[in-house]
């Protein structure tokens, strides 16, 4: 694991980055766009395998993904990986070590990766003088609260297909706002991680991925899915 202050940085700057509308400066005037660049001065690569953070080192910066994919999880007693997010370019990561100032789970990037830092304390401080920064920041730890919150409802009351549908979905729109198709992606997560998302087995992962493409619902090679008939996908988690 590379620590923190060892991370390789290089210049970023928030006024002429293409995910500032997905990102913190959202909302924000040129003038405080300028501002918040000074705070975020820098951008870490991170390689795939590698790690962002570990769990139980003291909190103090969040990190917005300028490009890649990354993995929370945590490691159980009987030494099981319990993967309890994935993340994409445009999303922040650390926002559940705010409350406790530690990291609770360990972020793995799946694929090479860059996050720009974003030293908390300060981000606090500029806050108090930018509303529309604080605003915004206010309705990104909302969205993660309705995120777990539905995670929630995948894993106590819906069946493995439903599962499966359910997170094909999520991914779908989240590459949409991204500017890329909702029908066709690349799934940068093992089957494994998966079902250790979802609460299923891998034999049960690839079951239901062979049950929609069976219906013709999806189409899979090695990791591309394509989406074939997205009402029919969207009826088996019940939102048709």
């Amino acid at each position: 694991m590379r620590k923190n202050s060892l991370i390789p940085r290089v210049n970023a700057n928030c006024a002429t980055c293409s995910l500032r509308e997905l990102c913190l400066p959202l909302g924000l005037n040129e003038h405080e766009i300028i501002l918040l660049d000074k705070l975020v001065s820098h951008k870490c690569k991170i390689q795939r395998g590698e790690f962002l953070h570990r769990a139980g080192l003291r909190f103090q910066s969040l990190y917005a993904i300028r490009r890649g994919f990354f993995k929370t999880c945590i490691l159980e007693k009987d030494g099981r990986q319990q993967v309890t997010g994935f993340y994409m370019t445009g999303e922040l990561l650390g926002l559940d070590a705010i409350s406790t100032e530690t990291y609770n789970c360990d972020t793995v990037a799946l694929e090479d990766s860059e996050v720009c830092e974003v030293p908390f304390a300060k981000l606090e401080e500029m806050s108090r003088n930018i509303p529309t920064l604080m605003h915004h920041f206010h309705k990104i730890m909302s969205r993660e609260i309705v995120k777990d919150h539905g995670v929630m409802m995948l894993l106590g009351s819906m069946r493995a297909e439903e599962r499966l549908a359910a997170f094909l979905l999520n991914l779908s729109r989240r590459f949409v706002k991204r500017g890329y198709s909702a029908s066709d992606f690349i799934l940068r997560m093992t089957r494994e991680e998966i079902g250790s998302y979802l609460g299923l087995k891998f034999e049960t992962v690839s079951r239901a991925f062979s049950r929609l493409q069976d219906e013709n619902i999806i189409s899979v090679n090695n990791k591309h899915v394509s989406i074939h008939d997205m009402d029919r996908l969207r009826s088996k988690v019940g939102n048709s």
